[in-house]
């Protein structure tokens, strides 16, 4: 870990525990204060810290929306857990769950589990902690078409479409076309547009508000099943995504006809 990042990190935990002064914190740091302000002024930034009319600093409100959304991620993967086990020994495929943070320009979708069938032929290289690919990443297009429409082209307007194979989308309008349709049918795929032996289906867990709150993938080496194959899928994946999300308190709208509830 870099000695910048640990000082900032440092920092952060002396302005929650009430050292809000600049030059409070350089003592405490024992770095000089024009380092000190530079990293003050990116925490600022970032939203993690706010400087108040006193000029001293206290913590910024993005700090608390990320351990509101820490705590959400942690209960629904408590939630999440045996039902995801269970998809994971039916199908007998890799599971991944994926959440979003940020806007704009810093969204990102991060994997938070991941969950590998016993005695595996084939491993994933994937890891819990690290970053999947928005734009050619099956969870990756399920959290993005949970946004509103104007969030949606936001974030593709900032996007690097880089293109990962010949199956990749690289134009914003034909992404966020793919993303509508996402949407509408409930369930994105990933079909070699990230690495050309892997394809992926995904769907979305939905909260009390029918906000996303995760997205669940299946993803499989095409040496272990075919695209088509990897295709059927989908209904026990959509069967778990809709277990879970009842479970995380969602209730479905009831169905009508003619305006008139069923």
């Amino acid at each position: 870990m870099s000695q910048s990042l640990l000082r900032a990190l440092q920092l952060l935990d002396l302005v929650a525990t009430g050292t809000g002064s600049l030059g409070g914190l350089a003592e405490a740091t024992g770095a000089h204060k024009s380092t000190v302000l530079r990293l003050l002024r990116d925490l600022e930034d970032t939203g993690l810290v706010h400087r108040g009319p006193d000029h001293r600093y206290v913590l910024g409100a993005h700090l608390y929306r990320l351990a509101d959304l820490a705590l959400e991620h942690v209960d629904v993967l408590r939630t999440a857990a045996p039902r995801l086990r269970a998809l994971r020994d039916e199908v007998g495929q890799t599971v991944h769950v994926a959440v979003l943070d940020g806007h704009g320009a810093r969204a990102r979708a991060t994997y938070v589990d991941k969950l590998e069938p016993r005695d595996a032929p084939v491993r994933m290289a994937s890891r819990i902690g690290s970053e999947a690919l928005l734009h050619c990443t099956a969870v990756g297009k399920v959290l993005l078409a949970g946004l509103s429409p104007a969030d949606r082209a936001e974030v593709v307007a900032a996007l690097d479409l880089a293109r990962r194979t010949g199956r990749t989308i690289v134009d914003p309008a034909l992404f966020l076309a793919e993303l509508q349709d996402v949407a509408d049918r409930g369930w994105a795929q990933d079909h070699a547009e990230n690495e050309t032996f892997v394809n992926c289906v995904a769907a979305p867990v939905t909260g009390p508000r029918g906000e996303v709150l995760a997205a669940v993938s299946l993803s499989v080496p095409d040496v272990l099943l075919p695209h088509e194959a990897v295709l059927d899928l989908v209904p026990p994946l959509l069967s778990a995504t809709a277990d879970i999300a009842r479970d995380c308190g969602f209730r479905p709208p009831p169905q009508t006809s003619g305006g008139v509830p069923l």
